[in-house]
């Protein structure tokens, strides 16, 4: 498509991908809110749940650019949809559409194939359980078998790695994809951890100190809220309901890929992004507290008080939220929910993404005149991939300079949460973030008389750097 609506620049092909990615998500909003709109029976808690994945500080920002974790949560919800719409009413059209959706996921990160297994439960409940269920044993067969051939055939097509291998390379993948070797660290409680060696709480973490506490406790409200129905009503009657059969599949969709992360040691990294598909689950569970608490606070009983408190509460702290958001800007992807800034700076990682990378080049372009400038970093690829995105002219004046002749060092604190040492140069411009420092630019001057006659020729731009391997997860 860049070759289409585009100059050919790569400026202009990363417009275009973000302007993409950032459509994707509005799809997984929406998708989010036709879940809610169907499970609750009412649209205004279907829009609640939308407003709520939309006020989510890392979902938003990273919305921009996150071509795989929130491609893949926004996909992972539309076909949730046409799960639920298949559940609803069984037919050979929305078996294929579902179908489709699937495939579309299983193209996206090959961890889509649990959908699989989903649609499998569900089909199995609604044959078992729904004694109004309008297909019988024998259609559901047919509507499975129907699923499941449009699923290969999506697959095929949309992956063009297995028009030349075999589906046996698939099962490969997936397996090489929960065993990934990647072999860093990550900055977790204060010490580098390597990302095989993780402790088992690694992701409750994360999602605690990322996702605003008021959706954290309003989801914890709404399961305990459900394993309380479970609990007095038996697992057989409580089945028995359409409602019932979806709670249990939106309490797999949240839980049971935590579940297996903890007890397979998959390899994850950079918070907890590979699990953002389940963040819709999460949300809608948060959406079944409030509504719960909302019940609370129109009754005339001692919690009615309580009840309101909670909920102003909430509401506050979605404003909060908000404002933090835009005050964040463009750098929510280091929004912490409680944690004071300095504590996150020594607990954890800040930008692994490297996205302020972008702005202090920017600013080294727009506050330095020279025709030349010269600049380091601890390692080339945020350099080098952030200058893709600069416009034309500012990417032609930068050089990437290794060693201690560059005029300007950009400091990132991904795995440098202590501060820089004064022999990289004056302080000149800093980048902060909710109260935390995300980049550093420091100026040195010339070591020789003749440093700024001869500047290093290797451009940022136009330097020949290794390809950046892709991330399987």
């Amino acid at each position: 498509m860049s070759y289409l609506v585009t100059d050919h620049d790569s400026r202009s092909y990363y417009l275009v991908r973000h302007s993409l990615v950032f459509c994707i998500f509005v799809v997984g909003v929406w998708a989010l809110y036709q879940i809610g709109k169907r499970h609750f029976q009412n649209w205004r808690w279907g829009l609640v749940s939308a407003v709520l994945l939309v006020l989510s500080p890392r979902f938003f920002a990273e919305a921009f650019y996150n071509g795989k974790d929130i491609v893949y949560m926004s996909f992972f919800a539309l076909a949730m949809l046409t799960l639920l719409r298949l559940l609803t009413q069984p037919s050979m059209a929305r078996a294929i559409l579902h179908g489709l959706a699937t495939a579309l996921v299983v193209d996206v990160r090959v961890h889509g194939v649990q959908l699989l297994l989903f649609t499998a439960l569900g089909l199995f409940l609604d044959n078992c359980f729904n004694s109004s269920r309008i297909a019988t044993t024998r259609h559901t067969w047919k509507l499975a078998g129907a699923y499941m051939s449009t699923v290969a055939i999506g697959v095929i097509i949309g992956w063009p790695y297995l028009w030349a291998r075999s589906i046996s390379e698939l099962l490969s993948v997936a397996s090489h994809a929960v065993r990934y070797p990647w072999g860093f660290t990550n900055f977790y409680l204060g010490e580098q951890v390597l990302a095989k060696d993780l402790p088992w709480r690694y992701i409750p973490v994360w999602m605690l100190i990322t996702i605003p506490l008021p959706y954290s406790l309003a989801a914890g409200v709404g399961l305990l809220s459900w394993l309380r129905h479970l609990w007095h009503e038996g697992l057989g009657f409580y089945l028995s309901t359409s409602e019932g059969r979806i709670n249990l599949l939106l309490a797999l969709w949240l839980l049971a890929p935590i579940a297996v992360v903890v007890s397979t040691h998959t390899v994850v990294y950079e918070g907890w992004r590979h699990l953002y598909y389940i963040y819709p689950a999460l949300l809608l569970w948060a959406v079944h507290g409030f509504r719960m608490v909302a019940r609370l606070s129109r009754q005339r009983s001692g919690i009615q008080l309580a009840a309101r408190t909670a909920l102003g509460l909430a509401a506050l702290e979605a404003v909060h939220t908000t404002v933090r958001m835009v005050q964040m800007h463009p750098h929510a992807n280091v929004y912490f929910s409680f944690l004071p800034g300095s504590t996150a700076e020594r607990l954890f990682e800040r930008d692994y993404w490297c996205l302020a990378y972008r702005q202090g080049m920017e600013w080294i372009a727009t506050h330095d005149t020279a025709s030349t400038l010269t600049v380091n970093t601890f390692w080339h690829y945020p350099l080098y991939n952030n200058s893709l995105i600069l416009k034309p002219e500012q990417r032609r004046r930068l050089r990437y300079t290794p060693g201690n002749t560059a005029c300007y060092y950009l400091a990132g604190y991904r795995w440098h949460p202590q501060s820089y040492l004064d022999s990289l140069g004056a302080k000149v411009y800093v980048i902060r973030a909710g109260g935390i420092k995300v980049l550093s630019v420091f100026k040195r001057l010339p070591q020789t008389p003749n440093w700024k006659m001869n500047p290093p020729a290797n451009s940022v731009s136009s330097q020949r750097l290794p390809t950046v391997a892709r991330d399987s997860h």
